[in-house]
């Protein structure tokens, strides 16, 4: 999918009513973890993530592509891989965090996106936000806000944050034969977790939830 069909797609799909958690739910482990009975929901804390869409050429790619395809720009998107030293070291995330008291979610997904993998602020523009998603086993209501860069940013990860950066293809998300089905346990618990397998990483949970409403808008 090329840079700027996406951005037509996502720009047409947040002017309307979005997926929401119907398209959520179709990457969401089973059985799904709730807030536990009489949980105060007034404990709930705020996070934002930022889905940046960007423009890569094939080039870049190193995809072996004919030449007629060569300068057309593929959208991708950026993802990490948390740090081993942190909480759920080692799984893939939007850039992101706690929003700041007095901030916006817009303004807490772009200045954690800025500090995790320092991405420059001026190359983005703000298209919108998808669903927000309750994360009972963090105790997070996650705000994903989706916006573009017109160009490939320059980024570094965040030492003690960010393990390794992702620059991972829409086409690979739409692509079926890298959705996988795996089990995994928690408290005596087994779960069957629906994920994505690119780059030699799993990006289930959460991230997964969110990238199903955000390719639910682009296809």
């Amino acid at each position: 999918m090329t840079f700027a069909d996406a951005v037509a797609r996502l720009e047409a799909g947040l002017r309307s009513p979005l997926p929401g958690p119907a398209a959520q739910e179709r990457l969401a482990p089973v059985p799904r973890r709730e807030w536990p009975a009489g949980f105060n929901t007034a404990r709930i804390r705020n996070a934002a993530g930022l889905l940046l869409v960007f423009p890569k050429r094939k080039e870049e790619t190193g995809e072996r592509s004919p030449r007629f395809l060569l300068d057309r720009d593929s959208a991708h998107i950026i993802l990490t891989v948390r740090a081993q030293a942190l909480r759920h070291g080692g799984q893939v995330s939007l850039p992101g965090g706690v929003v700041d008291p007095g901030e916006t979610f817009e303004q807490a997904a772009l200045r954690e996106a800025h500090e995790e993998v320092a991405l420059a602020l001026d190359q983005v523009r703000v298209l919108g936000a998808l669903t927000a998603l309750d994360i009972p086993v963090s105790g997070f209501r996650l705000h994903p806000i989706v916006a573009t860069a017109s160009a490939r940013p320059h980024l570094t990860p965040s030492d003690g944050e960010v393990a390794r950066i992702l620059e991972i293809s829409v086409d690979e998300l739409l692509n079926p034969r890298h959705f996988i089905t795996t089990e995994r346990e928690r408290d005596g618990v087994t779960f069957k977790v629906p994920a994505f397998r690119i780059a030699n990483v799993e990006i289930w949970g959460a991230t997964a939830m969110v990238l199903a409403e955000f390719l639910a808008l682009l296809s």
